[in-house]
């Protein structure tokens, strides 16, 4: 699947959740949500994938998990915080490099109107 199409689709997915349930719940509700979301539109994901660090040729495991990877191509990482912060950016964009993806969705579901939450970012 070309990559614009399936960030669409996945936006679109988002959008449905934030349509069904608003602003105001708990990050891991929205998470559980999108990756149901993803299941019934036959989306592929993985949820909580652990992403280890490499360091001076060692795969370390630090602990970090993206929130969802997408048909093992899209990085989506779930916020429910009052506004997207350049810290929030960059550890989008962290995880990009460490995992060697390319695009990646930030998408905070803490606003009226979910497309004012939605960040792409492409590494």
């Amino acid at each position: 699947m070309e990559i614009n199409s399936l960030t669409e689709q996945v936006i679109g997915a988002a959008i449905e959740v934030h349509r069904s349930l608003g602003p105001g719940l708990l990050e891991s509700a929205y998470e559980e949500c999108l990756c149901h979301e993803l299941h019934l539109r036959k989306i592929m994901f993985e949820r909580q994938y652990v992403l280890p660090v490499e360091y001076k040729g060692v795969k370390l495991n630090c602990g970090y998990r993206l929130d969802v990877l997408v048909a093992g191509a899209v990085v989506v990482e779930v916020k429910t915080v009052e506004a997207i912060e350049p810290i929030h950016e960059a550890q989008l964009l962290t995880y990009l490099k460490l995992g060697g993806w390319k695009v990646g969705l930030l998408i905070n579901f803490n606003v009226p109107l979910l497309k004012d939450g939605i960040r792409r970012k492409i590494l």
